[in-house]
């Protein structure tokens, strides 16, 4: 598993991501948001989706994962991800820059 996946499973198992397009959506509505993640076979329409509701407001990253490659960590297919906690959300950001 790599860096990323890892930083991945440890907020899934700290409780501090959301997934799911609604339950991003409010996150990042409610501020909780530090970061928003989506899979790369996110389809076209709900990734400019989740850009506007996140532009100006959470950073959005498509990561180079797709949902059924997350199945690994997470236990439901989504392709929308929301990081709940500042310092997770940076050990991702860091991951996924060295990913790319």
């Amino acid at each position: 598993m790599d860096k990323l996946l890892s930083a991945l499973s440890l907020c899934r198992k700290a409780g501090a991501v959301k997934q799911g397009f609604d339950a991003v959506k409010e996150c990042v509505m409610e501020g909780e948001a530090f970061l928003v993640l989506t899979a790369k076979d996110l389809s076209e329409g709900s990734q400019k989706r989740v850009e506007y509701f996140c532009e100006d407001l959470v950073p959005c990253v498509q990561m180079p994962y797709t949902s059924g490659e997350l199945l690994q960590i997470f236990r439901k297919a989504s392709g929308v991800f929301a990081v709940c906690d500042e310092n997770l959300a940076e050990l991702c950001r860091k991951h996924l820059q060295q990913a790319q």
